[in-house]
């Protein structure tokens, strides 16, 4: 009997909107354990906002005439970037803020969503950067002219910086109103680097200058390049480094323990306002040692605390090394595979065959590849490339496979498809896009599928089994066995342009599978096949709420559950 079913138009029903609503409860002993990974934050994919592009919920915020008093070269409210006016890019702010994000956040969370990561909070200067080189479209580290908008520029982390809150609406007040709407707020941060420098025609404070809790100047670089900087003579100098980091960024000395200090106490300060989870820019750039100090402190203040890293190489051994137990294990975000799934979806349209050797479900670097952050693009290049079924096929991938899924706003219309940064990459949304995203053919597959993530254990923590990748064609199990839960996934994807026939019987465990896209039932004999056309550009999902019984099942997954085996 072949079952010919649809995606559905509509969503799911909410009731199965809940982690793990449908996971079979074992009623005889389970003899083996079989989990991806352990870690909760596995069961959250994760919607990414750049939060001043997000939506301007709160005008009296926006500080429009900030710097205006110095004239055209420092006010920070909507500033054009030079030659891609076009594009709509601007390196000013643009008013986005908590209220934005709140205002939103049902419709975050309805889209399958159940985290959002912001970008960092720490105050920023009040005046556009008037050094180094101009920024304009293609450029890249050109920082002129540009303000603080994505926050990555901290002169106080202990500060909120005055763009983001409303009238009460700080940041403990916003991610409780986050936490109440069924949403965890994972907080960008930084430790690395604080603001650019040096290099401007004259001192512009507070630019290369850092403030403790009490607002008292702990630093100064004083405008100089960083090989005049005396810390041996000048405390205020103590914090940086005499070398050159990126671009004209005050490059934070990781010898100094007083930095260390000071960052340890200022995020652990936003964890008790908070922030459920922390994503580290720039994680290279400080040496192993200054992050398994940081990771040793902040988990002995919260254990278990989830932690991921942008170390962006395209590399696996090399960034696996930050999610080595030794080195404070950390996850990271997954670029190796991003690299193959922009070959995959994008307008290239290579085979499945590119995805499958990234995964590393054997033997890889990683000690948890099941903890990485998957994603196919972000606010530091350009957005994927691709059609709207392009789109479509990736987050069914996405949502499906191994890993945590990352979403870069505005990706589920396909928002500035193909731009970088300094050419549409950041532009703002706005609430009129939020509205009429709710319609986009993009955003209604991608609600579908991720709800079906949303409301499966298998696919949030479960092993990868792969059956066939290669070409359009995708087929591959997830199977979670672990502390009394028990759900075997098939998960059967066809990117190509005209419906595909699956006749799964390779280690197919009889009984009572589900569709987990419109829940009707199919029930499939010992030594039988499960028989689905996949629709072009469609996802099956085929779930059984079962022990694994299947001899040769249990095999893969004895095999699986050794090649993913944490490292250390």
């Amino acid at each position: 009997m072949i079952l010919r079913h649809s995606i559905l138009a509509a969503a799911l029903p909410l009731a199965l909107f809940a982690g793990g609503a449908h996971a079979g409860k074992s009623a005889t002993p389970m003899t083996a354990d079989y989990v991806g990974t352990t870690e909760a934050m596995a069961a959250d994919a994760v919607y990414f906002v750049v939060t001043d592009r997000y939506v301007n919920g709160d005008p009296s915020n926006d500080q429009h005439e900030q710097g205006r008093d110095k004239g055209a070269a420092y006010f920070t409210f909507d500033r054009p970037t030079p030659g891609a006016e076009a594009e709509g890019d601007n390196i000013g702010y643009l008013g986005g803020d908590f209220r934005g994000v709140l205002d939103n956040a049902d419709t975050i969370r309805d889209m399958g969503f159940g985290a959002v990561w912001i970008t960092p909070i720490v105050d920023n200067p009040d005046e556009a950067f008037t050094g180094g080189k101009r920024a304009e479209k293609g450029g890249f580290l050109t920082d002129g002219g540009k303000t603080g908008y994505h926050g990555y520029w901290g002169v106080n982390f202990y500060k909120l910086d005055e763009h983001l809150p409303s009238e009460g609406l700080d940041f403990a007040g916003f991610t409780k109103a986050m936490r109440d709407r069924q949403l965890k707020v994972v907080l960008d941060i930084v430790a690395n680097h604080g603001s650019p420098s040096y290099s401007m025609p004259k001192p512009q404070p507070p630019y290369g200058q850092l403030f403790d809790r009490d607002g008292k100047l702990i630093a100064d670089h004083q405008n100089l390049p960083p090989d005049k900087l005396d810390p041996a003579n000048n405390p205020l100098h103590a914090f940086y480094n005499t070398k050159p980091g990126l671009a004209e960024l005050s490059d934070i000395n990781e010898n100094n323990p007083a930095a260390l200090d000071y960052f340890v106490g200022a995020y652990s300060q936003w964890i008790d306002q908070g922030a459920a989870a922390f994503r580290v820019d720039t994680i290279p750039w400080l040496p192993h040692a200054f992050w398994k100090a940081f990771a040793e402190r902040i988990r002995a203040k919260r254990p278990g605390f989830f932690m991921f890293g942008e170390a962006f190489d395209y590399k696996a051994e090399k960034i696996a090394e930050h999610t080595w137990i030794e080195n404070g294990a950390y996850s990271v975000l997954d670029f190796p595979l991003k690299e193959a799934m922009a070959e995959v979806f994008g307008r290239q349209r290579l085979g499945y065959e590119r995805i499958a050797p990234k995964l590393f479900l054997d033997g890889g670097p990683y000690r948890d590849p099941y903890a990485l952050m998957t994603f196919y693009d972000n606010h530091d290049m350009p957005r994927l490339d691709a059609s709207d079924a392009g789109f479509i096929d990736a987050h069914n991938f996405l949502f499906t496979a191994r890993g945590i899924p990352v979403i870069y706003y505005g990706s589920e219309t396909g928002f500035m498809r193909g731009a970088a940064e300094h050419a549409g990459n950041r532009n703002y949304y706005g609430q009129a896009r939020v509205d009429a995203g709710k319609d986009h053919p993009i955003q209604q597959a991608m609600r579908r599928i991720a709800r079906v993530r949303a409301a499966s254990p298998a696919l949030q923590r479960g092993l990868q089994v792969n059956l066939e990748m290669a070409g359009d064609r995708a087929a591959f199990y997830r199977v979670l066995q672990h502390e009394g839960v028990s759900q075997i996934a098939l998960v059967l994807l066809n990117k190509g342009d005209a419906p595909t026939d699956f006749a799964v019987s390779d280690r197919l465990q009889p009984g009572r599978w589900r569709n987990a896209l419109d829940g009707t039932q199919v029930r499939v004999k010992a030594g039988g096949a499960l028989r689905a056309t996949v629709p072009a550009h469609g996802v099956q999902v085929f779930v059984l709420d079962a022990p694994v019984r299947d001899a040769a099942l249990r095999a893969s997954l004895d095999r699986a559950a050794k090649g993913a085996k944490p490292r250390g």
